[in-house]
């Protein structure tokens, strides 16, 4: 089922994508930082939480994205911003060193999508 958006379903979709990946980002690393002296348990439950919001905005974007692209194309655009949602996260939240190994992975992450969609350029 093809929507009748005004902006374009991919543009929806990686927005979508991008709001879900702030909320997974958090979910799955802000309590290393902020509950370290809880019990693990406690940091699950939080975690637990943030999670739903990330689901939110996650199932529609998968749902809108997959009117147009497919599952492959949708898993390819969500690492790409995975990777660019967790390295500021990962170097201004918790204070990790920037390092080269995010170039590299982030180079591979571009071969990953030039053949994912090369059928489209």
């Amino acid at each position: 089922m093809v929507l009748n958006l005004p902006i374009h379903p991919v543009l929806v979709s990686i927005f979508l994508l991008l709001c879900s990946n702030v909320f997974m980002t958090f979910a799955w690393y802000a309590h290393l930082k902020e509950l370290n002296h809880k019990p693990w348990i406690i940091a699950a439950l939080v975690s637990w939480g943030i999670a739903l919001f990330e689901y939110l905005f996650q199932v529609p974007a998968n749902r809108i994205g997959y009117s147009v692209l497919s599952v492959g194309q949708l898993k390819i655009i969500q690492e790409v911003i995975t990777l660019s949602v967790f390295v500021p996260f990962s170097v201004m939240y918790l204070k990790e060193p920037l390092k080269l190994d995010y170039l590299w992975a982030g180079l591979c992450l571009v071969g990953a999508v030039y053949f994912m969609f090369r059928s489209k350029f």
